[in-house]
């Protein structure tokens, strides 16, 4: 397949549920997508390996599906990373300008030098380091302070640290996979890259990436990341209420809530009937379509009610002009967008990838969201990451070479 000078980039979003794998390329005009591949998994639970073997399998199914739609070889990818072990503040640092008083690239290194100069125990490490503002003196809300004028710099930013042995272990299953991790994104974060629009990250915006084995929500005010939170209850939950409400297998929960489920009882008929799949060789039955929302709506609400306090907690609940954008592959629940906007009092929408071009077609659902994000975020840097079949190696920089290129991390979403 001939690229040209476009690059391509391969996300690879490790879900508790399924593994998803999409490839795009980085053109003049944007990121178009060119193929993607998905397979489910029983070796993640809530953002973690609880199964290696189980995982390396589900990573190269998925992995191999993308290359057969798109006739290219994945050989490294950026991956997602989440789970209840993600943890994030802010962090704040001042230098004194040294040039005549103008603010200089080894200024604007210093700073940031010192700003993700944080303790941290033994077991964790730095996963993202994400500006917020710059102050020169005494103004404030600058995005880049090159060239101004001052004696003080101060800068502000967003510091995301993961266990170590968690990404470790994800890395493991991706080597073994046959993949190099080119870097580690959070999940949410990359969900965001694809899902949110520039308007809504300024304004202010709280996503929530309603997946599988955890909800995980990242706010944006005023263009930049201001607080990340995983919570470790997802659709998962809602399925295993099912089953044991309705005496089910879990696969055939996990249908019934996709197939018939509605996250608010009101919005569901009184004479609504749906086929209860029967167990043992026994015959399906009907079931009131209310009572299965009856199981539904109580854990979703409880998921939600957690997230508002968390919001709550962030201090920046009085900033999110925009309200809340829900994506992942719980977000196409029936009656979901309602409910969130009963209990978090504001605006709430269903968000899928957005400015992409190609087979957008592949990877419109919300579930899509984390994987074409990773592709996004991968188009940022200078890497190609994957190259045609049967062609020489593509140059590659390793996970453990990221810090070579902290600085252009540091200036997402400026």
């Amino acid at each position: 397949m001939e690229t040209g000078n476009d690059q391509i980039i391969a996300g690879l979003d490790i879900g508790s549920s399924n593994v998803t794998t999409v490839i795009g390329r980085k053109t003049p005009e944007g990121v178009e997508i060119l193929g993607m591949g998905e397979c489910s998994t029983e070796g993640m639970r809530k953002g973690a390996v609880v199964n290696v073997d189980a995982t390396v399998k589900s990573i190269r199914r998925s992995v191999s599906e993308a290359e057969r739609v798109t006739g290219l070889k994945v050989e490294s990818v950026f991956a997602g990373i989440s789970g209840s072990l993600i943890k994030s503040f802010n962090s704040h640092a001042a230098v004194s300008v040294k040039n005549e008083k103008e603010v200089t690239d080894a200024d604007f290194k210093r700073v940031l030098d010192i700003a993700r100069t944080v303790e941290l125990p033994n077991d964790r490490e730095i996963l993202h380091v994400l500006t917020q503002e710059f102050i020169v003196d005494d103004i404030a809300g600058i995005k880049n302070p090159l060239g101004m004028t001052g004696i003080r710099l101060d800068a502000r930013v967003h510091v995301v640290t993961n266990d170590i042995h968690g990404a470790r272990n994800l890395m493991r299953c991706a080597g073994q996979a046959g993949l190099d991790v080119e870097s580690l994104v959070l999940s949410p974060l990359a969900s965001a890259y694809a899902a949110l629009t520039a308007e809504e990250q300024e304004v202010g915006v709280a996503l929530v990436d309603f997946g599988g084995g955890t909800a995980e929500m990242v706010i944006f005010y005023d263009g930049a990341l201001r607080h990340a939170f995983v919570l470790p209850l997802g659709g998962g939950n809602i399925t295993s209420d099912i089953a044991i409400g309705l005496k089910l297998p879990n696969a055939d929960a996990e249908s019934l809530k996709i197939s018939s489920g509605c996250a608010m009882i009101q919005k569901v008929r009184r004479d609504d009937l749906v086929e209860l799949p029967g167990v043992g060789g026994r015959q399906p039955r009907p079931l009131r379509r209310q009572h299965l929302s009856e199981i539904i709506e109580p854990r979703a609400e409880e998921i939600f009610a957690l997230i508002q306090k968390e919001i709550l907690r962030s201090g920046y609940e009085d900033s999110l002009g925009a309200g809340i954008v829900l994506t992942g592959g719980c977000a196409l629940l029936e009656g979901l967008t309602d409910l969130g906007e009963r209990v978090f009092k504001m605006p709430v929408r269903r968000g899928g990838p957005i400015g992409v071009s190609g087979r957008v077609e592949a990877v419109s659902s919300p579930a899509f969201s984390t994987a074409v994000g990773l592709v996004i975020y991968g188009s940022q840097s200078s890497e190609i990451v994957v190259g045609p079949q049967g062609g020489d190696p593509p140059f590659t920089e390793g996970v453990f070479s990221r810090t070579k290129r902290y600085l252009k991390q540091l200036l997402d979403f400026i």
